[in-house]
């Protein structure tokens, strides 16, 4: 077990490391315009000297012509370092878990440029959202926070209105999502398991919502795989108790197989068809 005494120091240094970077960052010591004096007189002893300095020049050059242009010392983008992004993943998000207003994870993803997700069940309050997203996304940014919504198929109707009635009260812009599968996992015979008929009962009442409120569902989010497995109860490959264990390959969580996420696939696009055939409807108008 480690020493808590270990950890506290640990954390201590991080947080005057980030102070002084932060610190560093933002007092003009990241100025492009200081871009000449970054040798910090090492760069005297060493072979790529050389290279270092005509690269500089040619900044400092362009920072001449910029400064011509208009844009000086006083313009933000000039002294301050560009925006970080975090590569270590196609989609980063916190989870029902991690998605306190005053947690670690809350906290570093506020400071990164990526598009990120937040994970809501029926246990997230609506003042609690509108808060998160402030935090998340404060300029308001179209396309930058997604709020995936795993609730379990009984649960939608009953609680994703109110979320969706929040956000669109507080004028906040984001992307709605349906996880249809974290909210509907269940043990069966000893198998970490979902029913497909819960899972596409769970997408229909996201859909349903969002039609009745008028707001726009923005995707889904399926966990599935093109191999034929038998870790998700149903579809029209009829799995189920007894099938679960001949090809139950997953090490965390049941997917979808191929059979059963091209159902889905189906079930959705027809049900996209139907929206978009009342949407184009027009109506005549009456001859008086």
């Amino acid at each position: 077990m480690p020493d808590p005494m270990r950890l506290v120091q640990a954390y201590n240094q991080s947080a005057a490391t980030l102070n002084l970077l932060r610190g560093f960052a933002t007092g003009g010591y990241a100025s492009l315009q200081r871009v000449m004096k970054w040798n910090l007189g090492f760069m005297d002893k060493s072979d790529k000297g050389d290279a270092y300095l005509e690269v500089a020049k040619c900044v400092d050059e362009a920072i001449a012509f910029m400064v011509a242009c208009g844009l000086d010392e006083n313009t933000p983008i000039m002294n301050e370092p560009s925006t970080t992004y975090d590569c270590s993943g196609h989609m980063l998000w916190c989870g029902e878990r991690t998605r306190q207003l005053d947690g670690a994870h809350v906290e570093f993803m506020r400071g990164i440029g990526n598009p990120i997700g937040i994970k809501v069940s029926d246990k997230m309050d609506p003042s609690q959202l509108v808060s998160l997203v402030a935090t998340l996304n404060p300029g308001n940014v179209p396309g930058r926070l997604t709020v995936i919504v795993r609730m379990g198929a009984a649960k939608v109707r009953a609680n994703l209105p109110k979320l969706i009635e929040a956000v669109r009260d507080s004028g906040q812009k984001v992307t709605w999502v349906c996880d249809p599968m974290h909210g509907n996992t269940e043990s069966v015979a000893n198998y970490k398991t979902r029913r497909f008929d819960n899972i596409r009962a769970e997408v229909e009442a996201f859909f349903d919502v969002h039609e009745e409120l008028g707001s726009v569902p923005g995707g889904i989010h399926l966990e599935m795989t093109g191999d034929d497995i038998t870790e998700c109860h149903g579809g029209g490959s009829s799995i189920d108790e007894a099938d679960l264990n001949s090809r139950y390959h997953t090490h965390c969580d049941p997917r979808l197989n191929a059979e059963q996420a091209l159902e889905m696939a189906f079930d959705v696009a027809s049900r996209l068809a139907k929206r978009k055939e009342r949407m184009n409807q027009v109506v005549e108008p009456a001859i008086m």
